[in-house]
């Protein structure tokens, strides 16, 4: 079986995989990295995004072989339950979790359009996040955790 090298949370990591097993697969089974969540396997929930250079990722559809170089960040990369970043921190102080599942991707999909836009509205909030699916419908809350990771949860946007 082959062997990859891959670079996550900062760290290189060998993985032993098939050269078409998910991404998803071989950071759960192999690294046991809880934080991606397999969800519907086809790339459309979002439970399983992760951060490839920066940029949010389904990790249920992305090979193992096609990471490459690539730096993969998942949400154990973000922070921990003792030091929690500052968007987890808001997703807690939100209450924005209900059941969970979703909340690794909308908070890895949250992180990369802080990264990027350090005050979005709430459109562009909402459309960051327009392709994970929260079944228990803690949208509004999801949308007060970002606001509130980005300093803005007191104006209107």
């Amino acid at each position: 079986m082959p062997k990859y090298t891959l670079e996550v949370n900062g760290k290189s990591r060998a993985v032993e995989a098939d050269a078409d097993m998910p991404l998803l697969y071989a950071l759960r089974e192999n690294l046991e990295l809880k934080g991606p969540r397999f969800g519907c396997g086809l790339g459309q929930c979002g439970a399983c995004t992760v951060h490839l250079n920066g940029e949010p990722v389904r990790s249920c559809m992305l090979p193992v072989s096609a990471v490459k170089d690539g730096a993969i960040t998942t949400l154990e990369g973000l922070g921990s339950t003792a030091r929690p970043s500052k968007l987890q921190q808001a997703f807690i102080d939100e209450q924005a979790a209900q059941c969970g599942y979703c909340i690794n991707g909308m908070i890895m999909t949250s992180a990369a359009l802080l990264a990027k836009n350090h005050k979005p509205s709430d459109a562009e909030i909402r459309n960051a996040l327009a392709g994970n699916l929260c079944r228990c419908g803690t949208h509004q809350r999801i949308v007060a955790a970002v606001k509130r990771a980005a300093g803005t949860s007191g104006e209107r946007t």
